[in-house]
């Protein structure tokens, strides 16, 4: 993509790192130190990924629940792409 900063990626581009589990999980905000009353659903998310050396590192972050929605939509049309290899 023209302007774009991330990589570009073709066909004969070597994979590195390889997902060796994912989890998630449901939570709800209801307090903060800057706010009495949240209310908000998030899906926390934890990801182990394997370097090409075998290495396993963590990580993990948060999402709203549209963008989880989002991430899982992209999960399958990556896992569609793969199956067709």
């Amino acid at each position: 993509m023209e302007g774009s900063n991330e990589p570009a990626l073709d066909a004969k581009a070597k994979v590195t790192n390889q997902l060796v589990d994912f989890q998630w999980k449901l939570g709800m905000a209801v307090s903060s130190d800057s706010c009495r009353s949240l209310k908000y659903p998030y899906v926390a998310v934890m990801l182990k990924v394997a370097d090409h050396s075998g290495q396993v590192k963590t990580k993990s972050f948060e999402m709203t629940i549209p963008q989880f929605q989002n991430f899982y939509r992209q999960f399958k049309e990556i896992a569609a792409i793969i199956e067709t290899v």
